[in-house]
């Protein structure tokens, strides 16, 4: 894949930086690594066993994890974190969005809780603020569409009223905002999903406009429950027996052509030179179809 992959890179990627975040699901902890010499992982407190926030930081210390996603704010985690120099993206989940978008001081007293009182040296390293968790995902039937961006708009203005520049926003996104034609199924074709494109548009270009990234969540699993006939090898990073051609580019794993996607939507509509941020790749573990086995 070396040689396909640079084209690739050379045709599109050009114009983006990409952070790629790899994981595994560990308990409630999911490890990641990027494109980059750092490790980082997905946080989530959803567990009927939590593990003990210390041991926790303690344990990506010891492993030299360097980045760090938490799906919501939470006190216990974000104590442990002080003084660990871990970036942090503090996620802000969807059921807050209606009351963050509808009031400023919803917004204003969230960051103030759970930003500026950790933002002090030697605090909390503090660098994303992640409006919402694929708000638009299709089986929420729109549900936070209309949310969305001002509660996006409303934290953003709180972080600058907070003096917190260099506190960035972000929105995670599921890869199905985004798709190519039935006739032209080729990256090149990329294009966002009709009923969402203005709602998506406008969410990208107020990151664009503050130099924030874009955040999208990409599962090369989910190909194959949507397809029966899906090659499986395709789902592979290794994957050599099935290869789409796009003019002279030839993808050999759904997600380089998932992802680029993606990098041609946003292309479509001039958003060039941001940064892209693949906040989540993962594999179902034991119990699933075409799960990986325990050792």
């Amino acid at each position: 894949m070396a040689g396909e992959r640079s084209k690739l890179t050379t045709n599109h990627f050009y114009n983006h930086q990409i952070i790629l975040c790899y994981f595994l699901i560990i308990s409630q902890v999911s490890i990641a690594s990027s494109n980059t010499s750092n490790v980082g992982v997905n946080w989530g407190i959803m567990a009927s066993h939590q593990l003990p926030p210390e041991k926790v930081v303690k344990m990506l210390m010891d492993n030299s994890f360097t980045k760090l996603k938490l799906f919501e704010a939470d006190q216990n985690i974000l104590d442990a974190l002080i003084g660990s120099d871990i970036e942090v993206m503090i996620g802000i989940p969807n059921r807050f969005l209606k009351e963050m978008a509808q009031d400023t001081s919803v917004a204003a007293s969230w960051v103030e809780e759970n930003v500026t009182a950790y933002s002090y040296n030697g605090g909390v390293n503090i660098k994303y603020i992640a409006v919402g968790n694929e708000p638009f995902l299709q089986t929420y039937n729109g549900t936070y569409v209309e949310f969305t961006l001002p509660a996006l708009i409303n934290i953003q203005r709180a972080l600058e009223e907070a003096d917190l520049k260099n506190v960035k926003v972000t929105v995670p996104f599921n890869a199905d905002i985004y798709f190519s034609p039935e006739a032209n199924p080729v990256p090149s074709a990329g294009d966002f999903r009709p009923e969402l494109r203005d709602a998506t548009i406008e969410i990208i270009n107020f990151l664009y406009s503050h130099d924030s990234p874009f955040t999208v969540n990409i599962y090369p699993f989910l190909s194959l429950y949507g397809n029966a006939y899906f090659p499986l090898d395709f789902a592979f990073f290794d994957g050599t027996n099935k290869s789409l051609r796009d003019g002279n580019l030839v993808y050999t794993n759904v997600f380089d052509a998932n992802l680029d996607t993606l990098i041609c939507a946003m292309e479509r509509y001039s958003f060039l030179g941001m940064k892209i941020i693949v906040g989540e790749v993962g594999w179902p573990t034991d119990g699933d179809k075409n799960a990986f086995q325990p050792c």
